[in-house]
């Protein structure tokens, strides 16, 4: 059976709350995106528990260009999980998650790895038309990279 997720994992320091602090503000996405899709947040509170929704502006070819996405909260434990689901704006999320996932390592540092997971995407024509994973490791490893030099020493 084929790889239905990439995690990568990085020590940062700086403390978990700091880490967390970045992450659950959607307003900082951009900056941390590694693939390039990210463009600007449309709609998009702190992040504060499950079942909120927070709407960014995205732009890839896979999707013919400039599109908006969903992103429903499925995980959140303050300084230590923050996880949501991607859909197209206005649909269901078919499927696919991003997993953050925080370990203090004392005071001021921090474990800090990052799921692309796709394992519940049931639907063929989609696993067909956006061949995951649409976003590699080494795009992944360059978000907690940015993550890192934003955290450390601020």
């Amino acid at each position: 059976m084929a790889d239905t997720s990439l995690t990568v994992t990085r020590a940062i320091d700086a403390p978990a709350d700091r880490v967390f602090d970045v992450l659950s503000n959607p307003e900082r996405h951009v900056d941390l995106d590694g693939s390039g899709f990210v463009v600007s947040v449309d709609h998009g509170d702190r992040i504060t528990g499950t079942g909120q929704v927070f709407t960014m502006n995205m732009e890839g070819d896979h999707m013919g260009g400039e599109y908006k996405t969903d992103n429903h909260v499925t995980g959140y434990d303050r300084n230590t999980l923050l996880a949501w689901q991607t859909a197209p704006a206005g649909t269901e999320p078919p499927g696919w998650e991003w997993v953050w996932e925080l370990v203090a390592q004392g005071p001021d540092a921090t474990e800090v790895s990052l799921t692309y997971d796709w394992s519940k995407v049931t639907d063929k024509a989609l696993l067909q038309k956006v061949g995951f994973p649409l976003v590699s490791k080494d795009q992944l490893e360059d978000s907690l990279a940015t993550l890192a030099s934003e955290v450390s020493g601020s």
